[in-house]
C-alpha cells in the first residue's frame, strides 16, 4: 500500500493596520481576500486593519479571512514601510511585501536583511507588459494625479469650465501639467473632465501623442531626453538651464500648474522657479505632486499650503491616502497579482526567482543574494 501524501500546509497572509501618520490605506481589502482564500490561502487580518478606508473587521471575515495577529504569517503584506518596531515582530523566515522605499531608506532594507526576512519592494516591479497588474506605482499614481486637480480646483479664484450666464461669458481655466507620467495623464484628463484647457509638457516628446489624446495641447520646448525603457535620461546642464528658461516663460499664462516630476532616489528637480511664480497671475495655483523628494517649485514647503506672490502653492503628501476606499482597492488588486506569481496550485508559496519580475522586486533573500540594482535611469512619472 502506497503512504498517503500529505497536502502541504497552506500559506498565512497577515495584514497588520498602517500606523504612519495619516495611513488610511490598508494593503489587502474584503474582496481581494475572498479570492485568495479560494486559492487555498489563510489570510488574518489585525483588527482594525480596513477602518481607515472604511473597511470593518466583518467585511473580512464574512470575506473568509480570521481576525488576529498578522505578524506570525508567512507572507505579511504593507503598504507603507515598516518601522523598526514592526521588523522586530516579523518571524526570522517571513516574506514581506510593500513599499520598502530601496532607493531612499537603505536602513530599512538592511534591518529587513539582518531580520532574515525576504522583502518585495513594490517599488521595484519591473515596468513591463506582463507586471501592468502590480505596478503599484502607476496605480497609486492614478489616484494622486486625479485628487491634485480636486485641490487645485479647490484653490483656484477661478472657474475650471466656460460658464455662460446672464451676466456674461467666463473663459475656462488655463491648465499645465509638468511630468506626463501616469499621475500627469490622469491629471491632464481629469482637468478636462472639469472643462480647463489643458496642456501637459515632459522632455520625452514621445509622450506628445498621449497628451493630445487626452484633448490637451503639447508644450513643446525643443528639448529630448528619451531615455530606454519609457524613462527620461538624465538632462545635461545646458539643458537643464534652456529647459527653465522656457519654462519660465511658458508658466506665466497658465491658471494652474501641476508637476509629478520624479527621480527614483533622488531630489526631485526644480521645474517651477520663484521668478516663474512671480510672473504667474494673481490667484494662480500650483500643485506639487513631488513633495516628497523636495518638491518640483522652487517655493515648496513639502506638506503645507502657502501663498507667495499672490500664488498658492500646495504641496500635498501621500495622496492617495486621502482616498483610502478607492486606493486601497487597486493597490490590493496590485499585491493579489503579485502574490500569484510566488503560489502554487495548492495556495503554497514556491518563489521563482527565474521570474523577472520575482528577481527585480526582490531586495532581500533569505538565501545570500545581491539585492535588486538601482536603476540608473530617471523618470517624469506621478507619485
Amino acid at each position: 500500500m502506497s503512504a498517503e501524501v500529505a497536502a502541504p500546509r497552506p500559506t498565512t497572509v497577515g495584514v497588520p493596520r498602517e500606523t504612519g501618520e495619516g495611513e488610511r490605506r490598508v494593503a489587502l481589502v474584503p474582496k481581494v481576500v475572498e479570492k485568495l482564500v479560494g486559492r487555498g490561502v489563510r489570510v488574518v487580518v489585525e483588527s482594525g486593519a480596513g477602518l481607515g478606508a472604511l473597511m470593518p473587521d466583518e467585511l473580512y471575515t464574512a470575506a473568509g479571512a480570521s481576525i488576529g495577529d498578522p505578524w506570525d504569517a508567512d507572507v505579511v503584506v504593507k503598504v507603507a514601510p515598516p518601522s523598526s518596531e514592526e521588523i522586530s515582530r516579523l518571524r526570522r523566515d517571513a516574506t514581506l511585501i510593500g513599499f520598502l522605499a530601496p532607493l531612499t531608506s537603505p536602513e530599512t532594507i538592511e534591518a529587513l536583511r539582518s531580520a532574515g526576512v525576504q522583502a518585495f519592494a513594490m517599488e521595484s516591479i519591473p515596468r513591463i507588459s506582463r507586471a501592468q497588474s502590480m505596478d503599484a506605482l502607476s496605480s497609486q499614481a492614478n489616484v494622486a494625479g486625479y485628487k491634485s486637480v480636486l485641490l487645485a480646483a479647490e484653490r483656484s479664484t477661478r472657474f475650471f469650465p466656460m460658464l455662460t450666464t446672464a451676466a456674461g461669458t467666463v473663459k475656462p481655466a488655463t491648465a499645465l501639467v509638468l511630468g506626463v507620467g501616469v499621475a500627469g495623464l490622469q491629471a491632464l484628463a481629469t482637468a478636462k473632465r472639469l472643462g480647463a484647457r489643458t496642456t501637459g509638457y515632459d522632455v520625452r516628446p514621445e509622450v506628445a501623442d498621449q497628451v493630445r489624446s487626452l484633448g490637451a495641447q503639447w508644450l513643446d520646448l525643443g528639448i529630448d531626453a528619451a531615455g530606454e525603457g519609457g524613462y527620461a535620461r538624465e538632462l545635461t546642464e545646458a539643458e537643464r538651464a534652456e529647459q527653465q528658461k522656457r519654462l519660465e516663460e511658458a508658466i506665466t499664462g497658465f491658471d494652474v500648474v501641476i508637476t509629478t516630476a520624479l527621480v527614483p532616489g533622488r531630489t526631485a528637480p526644480t521645474l517651477v522657479t520663484a521668478e516663474a511664480v512671480k510672473g504667474m497671475r494673481p490667484g494662480s495655483v500650483v500643485v506639487d505632486l513631488a513633495g516628497e523628494s523636495g518638491g518640483n517649485c522652487e517655493l515648496t514647503e513639502p506638506g503645507e499650503v502657502v501663498v507667495k506672490h499672490d500664488v498658492t502653492i500646495a504641496s500635498p503628501l501621500n495622496l492617495p491616502a486621502t482616498m483610502p476606499e478607492h486606493a486601497s482597492e487597486l493597490y490590493a488588486r496590485n499585491i493579489s497579482a503579485l502574490l500569484e506569481l510566488m503560489l502554487d496550485e495548492h495556495g503554497a508559496l514556491t518563489p521563482n526567482f527565474d521570474d523577472e519580475v520575482l528577481a527585480k522586486s526582490c531586495v532581500t533573500r533569505s538565501a545570500p543574494q545581491a539585492s535588486a540594482s538601482e536603476p540608473t535611469q530617471t523618470t517624469q512619472e506621478g507619485n
